[in-house]
């Protein structure tokens, strides 16, 4: 039987050669009042509580619901933190975590063993990760990083070596075609950086607009081959000086570069009668 509740995201807290912090997040939101929100936080709470890092008990976790006043008002985002000494993947016993290792699935039973002391009461539901488990935990963590990065470049196999099969990896392993799916075949220079990634082209009230979702050359080049641990030492590196939020000139239109590499940037398709705006890509 199936477990229905569950963190909706995990916060990964890290830095090269060290263990990572992990923190269950659940979200909601709705158009309603606060009182909607509270039943929303309540609900949030037990399924950050499916998820044990470490000490029972003891992890954090963040808890979020987005209230949208159907008057117009503005927007009210509340937020519940739980604290804990837990959710730090130290080697405290197996192996060290290797990131470059290729992901597998692991079996963890999926229940909470609360031991107190010598006594150890019924468990219930949920997945409780053990000092055991720390490792594959850090590089199942670390992998989704990196697939979702892959995947918003529009590249299925890259996105593909990153993940299990239980986590969908043969959805990005068939034949990539632009009919069916966005696939990474453009390449653009944003702000002296060359970017790989795909572009999407939609009509917005008449206007042509183009959507470049990529990321760094130097970071899809590292992920492609699946080297985690030198992609994450590129981006801790380059951490306070890759983002960025402003109009490109030569792209024609904003450009938002995160401290991940990624980048995502638009511009109007010139019309009829317009001069074409430069293209540094293709």
């Amino acid at each position: 039987m199936r477990y229905r509740y569950r963190p909706q995201y995990f916060a990964e807290v890290w830095q090269p050669g060290e263990p990572s912090l992990a923190i269950p997040l659940a979200c909601a939101g709705k158009h309603s009042d606060s009182a909607t929100s509270a039943e929303q936080l309540a609900s949030a709470s037990a399924h950050a509580e499916a998820v044990h890092i470490g000490v029972w008990n003891e992890t954090p976790g963040l808890l979020f619901s987005t209230q949208l006043p159907t008057d117009g008002g503005s927007m009210t985002v509340h937020t519940l933190q739980a604290p804990g000494s837990g959710g730090r993947l130290s080697p405290a016993e197996g192996r060290e975590a290797g990131l470059n290792t290729p992901p597998f699935q692991a079996n963890v039973m999926p229940d909470i063993p609360p031991a107190e002391g010598l006594v150890a009461p019924e468990s219930v539901r949920g997945c409780h990760v053990q000092p055991k488990d720390y490792a594959w935990f850090q590089e199942a963590l670390a992998h989704t990083t990196a697939a979702g990065l892959m995947a918003f470049s529009g590249s299925g196999h890259t996105t593909a070596r990153h993940l299990t099969d239980r986590q969908g990896r043969k959805h990005f392993t068939g034949l990539e075609h632009a009919a069916s799916m966005s696939i990474q075949d453009a390449a653009h220079t944003l702000f002296g950086n060359e970017y790989v990634g795909t572009n999407h082209v939609s009509r917005l009230n008449g206007p042509r607009v183009e959507a470049f979702s990529g990321v760094d050359k130097e970071v899809f080049r590292l992920l492609a081959r699946g080297d985690v641990e030198e992609y994450r030492a590129l981006v801790h590196a380059s951490r306070g000086v890759r983002p960025r939020l402003t109009f490109d000139k030569n792209w024609g239109g904003p450009v938002s570069v995160h401290a991940d590499g990624s980048v995502f940037a638009l511009r109007l398709l010139p019309g009829q009668g317009q001069e074409p705006r430069p293209d540094s890509g293709r």
